[in-house]
């Protein structure tokens, strides 16, 4: 008999943990994370047969699905090592798991490259980009642009209420790129002094709806009136393909108190509550840009029109997927 409470190993909880406080952020590291704590799971597993070891995976990948239920590199994540188990004994299904895990990663890790190469391509020397949030695949365009030789600036929104620009803004200087830091309000302003907007995605839709942190969608109207155009950077993993419009992907509402920390609130929101007094707090943590306010999505198979994404979707993914833990 399968056990009625699957063993989760504590390695696997750790990262489920670190992954919703944001501890672990970025799509494609929240993807790596994952693959990484199924492999521990399925190494530290003392279950004493096939359909207990498969059980405990499926927990874990459960455990872990539910941190973030926007960022679908996540599920997709879980999907591709749970679909690669194979085995009649649970020696031979560790070794299937561990092996699957390590060679997600491992493309997982020559992806972010080759997309990067791919963004770089439409930069061009001298160019200013502005960012929004921060994500290690737009990084990757400008990375890849500088080892061409090519002199890029940027503008980054330093992107409340957690200001993850600020991270952004850090890895650009390290690499030497000249920086000016905004608030978010000053976008429209620095538009006129950008030559693209460079953003990353959380998820994809198929009809090219992208789904990033919440401000991205008015930046790219924005842009869109200035003429600016806009370069989204998505490894495959984060495509949708279960998705038709990006409103039928469920948007994350994030801790009250992430907005009232530097306010007169912030008294109370350090501890615990918040106020009863008329006030409403609602954070949402991504929003839905259109695909006719983005110019093009670069992925490591190449860079697509919005609208021709689902083509890419179908040749990688298939019409349809399934929850991860149910393989």
């Amino acid at each position: 008999m399968p056990n009625e409470t699957p063993d989760i190993a504590p390695v696997v909880e750790e990262t489920a943990t670190d992954i919703a406080d944001m501890e672990v952020r970025g799509a494609a590291t929240i993807a790596d994370a994952a693959a990484a704590a199924l492999a521990a799971q399925a190494q530290r597993s003392e279950a004493d047969s096939s359909e207990a070891f498969r059980e405990e995976l499926e927990a874990a990948a459960s455990a872990l699905y539910e941190t973030r239920p926007t960022a679908v590199s996540l599920p997709n994540a879980l999907r591709y090592v749970l679909r690669g188990v194979e085995g009649e004994t649970v020696e031979a299904m560790r070794e299937s798991t561990v092996a699957r895990a390590e060679a997600f990663r491992e493309d997982l890790e020559q992806a972010q490259e080759t997309l990067g190469e791919v963004g770089a391509n439409r930069l061009r020397d001298g160019d200013v980009v502005m960012t929004h949030c921060h994500s290690t695949d737009a990084l990757a365009c400008v990375e890849a642009a500088i080892e061409d030789g090519k002199e890029i600036e940027a503008i980054v929104k330093e992107t409340r209420p957690r200001l993850q620009g600020h991270i952004t803004a850090s890895e650009l200087r390290s690499m030497g790129v000249p920086v000016t830091l905004i608030v978010d309000n000053a976008a429209r302003r620095y538009l006129d002094e950008a030559d693209h907007v460079l953003v990353g995605a959380d998820s994809i839709a198929a009809d090219g709806s992208v789904i990033n942190k919440i401000g991205t969608s008015g930046l790219a109207v924005n842009a869109r009136e200035r003429g600016v155009p806009v370069m989204v950077a998505a490894q495959s993993i984060k495509l949708h393909p279960d998705t038709m419009t990006g409103h039928t992907v469920e948007i994350e509402m994030r801790d009250e108190r992430e907005v009232l920390e530097e306010t007169a609130y912030a008294d109370v929101a350090a501890d615990g509550d918040v106020p009863d007094d008329g006030l409403t707090v609602e954070n949402p943590a991504f929003d839905v840009t259109p695909p006719r306010h983005v110019d093009a999505i670069v992925t490591e198979h190449g860079q697509y029109p919005p609208e021709s994404i689902v083509m890419l979707m179908r040749d990688l993914f298939g019409e349809t997927t399934t929850d991860p833990w149910a393989v």
